[in-house]
């Protein structure tokens, strides 16, 4: 027994021996052997006819973004598509683009994630460019009808070289920045848009919607959408294409609430159109158009591809849409069946509005504990209400009033109102009705369709009912 015990004493002190020999060897250690790793940059540098787009990420300083992590999807123009791009934009070099703008068209070109051609598919997906309006991504079309074309521009003619950090696909066109027109021209799904804004060599739009003086918001109505608008009220087509753009702003659909905006539309007398957006159930215009596609990131604007073409408003089209005013609708209809209030409103006017919100309308009927609806009221005092809130003819804008000052137009019903400005409190004007109320306000003016103008009243108004 002794014996083996001093056996195992020695096995033991030998396995000792042998591992501080083999890990305490003046403290060495063997590093694992070195992966080598191909990056986009890598692949770009071994292909000679990628020679140009190298030399640009290197003046534009985003080669290391593309050694990084990715992942990446980059369409990378050939040298011919480089020196196509530099001649048409009268650039002799490289050296001639502004640094921004030569950053800018390369992120053009990159895409996040690993996008192989087998899962492209035709639609929108956002590029790394931030030159898009408020310094967004701007938006990259790609159709994989015939091959897979980017923007209507650039065709990919090598797809799938694989790097460790994402996926090459050689194009034949360098992918410039695009503007509203541009994306446009892009979608197979606006071709009937296009062919309406440019009838008969006509450039008005076109020249509009690729300025970069202010930024456009545009509702664009999809082929589908064209073939079955009928244009019921004969309206002039280059005014209703007008009514789908909003100058002045870029509204994103995270900006977009229930809300007016003011279009490049205008009424006969040179106001522009109002437009109600609801987002109450999606984004919908003017009550019968609805946003199918939204955020097409354009350089000078935003375009939200909708379901329908939008009809210039009548003053029933903001009353309809509009579901402030759902007590107003419903005197105008049920509450008034001897009275066709509907077609008179929908009539060439023009007409002045002043419009009930639905807490003003609750507030008529709580006057009377025998009124629970509007149809509760007496239809002929109903009617003579209704009649007390329009003055015709006239398109009477905020504008028109005397400011400071008091302006007393008739209604349809007979009497006058006065209109006082500046108004007070949250009122942005002060209104005396027929009766001699003097605590109604104006809250909301200029509510402008092509047959009038609606303010809104935080009251309803009552005509002289002793006359």
């Amino acid at each position: 027994m002794k014996v083996v015990s001093n056996f195992f004493k020695l096995s033991t002190l030998l396995v000792m021996f042998l591992f501080i020999s083999c890990s305490d060897d003046d403290n060495e250690t063997v590093d694992p052997p070195m992966v080598e790793t191909t990056t986009i940059v890598d692949l770009a540098v071994d292909t000679a006819d990628l020679s140009i787009l190298v030399e640009a990420l290197t003046a534009a300083n985003l080669v290391e973004t593309l050694q990084g992590d990715g992942p990446f999807t980059v369409f990378a123009p050939t040298n011919e598509a480089f020196a196509a791009f530099l001649t048409a934009n009268n650039f002799s070099s490289l050296s001639d683009i502004p640094d921004d703008i030569l950053t800018q068209v390369l992120l053009n070109h990159v895409v996040s994630g690993t996008n192989l051609s087998t899962n492209l598919s035709t639609g929108y997906v956002s590029s790394l460019s931030t030159a898009g309006a408020g310094g967004r991504n701007l938006s990259m079309y790609i159709n994989t009808n015939s091959g897979v074309i980017i923007n209507g521009v650039a065709t990919v003619i090598t797809p799938d070289v694989e790097a460790d950090n994402g996926v090459v696909h050689i194009v034949n066109s360098v992918i410039g920045l695009p503007n509203i027109v541009d994306h446009a021209v892009a979608n197979g799904s606006l071709t009937s848009l296009v062919s309406a804004l440019t009838a008969d060599g006509n450039t008005t739009f076109t020249d509009l919607l690729s300025s970069t003086d202010t930024d456009f918001t545009v509702f664009a109505p999809v082929d589908t959408a064209f073939s079955a608008f009928t244009n019921p009220n004969d309206n002039d087509i280059n005014a209703v294409l007008s009514y789908h753009v909003i100058p002045g702003t870029a509204a994103f659909s995270d900006d977009l609430m229930n809300m007016y905006v003011t279009t490049a539309a205008t009424n006969a007398d040179g106001d522009n159109l109002s437009q109600y957006i609801s987002t109450d159930d999606g984004v919908v215009i003017n009550g019968s158009s609805q946003v199918a596609l939204a955020d097409i990131v354009a350089t000078n604007g935003v375009v939200h591809a909708v379901s329908s073409v939008i009809d210039l408003p009548t003053v029933t089209t903001f009353a309809v849409a509009d579901a402030t005013f759902e007590p107003l609708v419903a005197a105008l209809t049920e509450g008034t069946p001897a009275t066709d209030f509907v077609s008179i409103l929908n009539g060439e006017g023009p007409f002045t509005v002043f419009a009930p919100t639905a807490d003003a309308f609750q507030a008529l009927l709580d006057s009377n504990m025998d009124w629970n609806s509007v149809s509760d009221i007496d239809e002929a005092l109903l009617t003579s209400v209704l009649q007390h809130h329009v003055v015709t003819p006239g398109n009477v804008r905020s504008s028109d009033l005397t400011n400071p000052g008091d302006t007393s137009p008739n209604t349809l019903e007979g009497d006058a109102i006065t209109i006082s400005l500046p108004g007070t409190g949250d009122n942005i004007a002060d209104v005396t009705d027929g009766s001699g109320n003097t605590v109604i306000g104006i809250v909301v003016v200029d509510v402008q369709a092509n047959n009038g103008v609606i303010h809104v009243l935080n009251k309803v108004m009552i005509p002289n009912t002793s006359n």
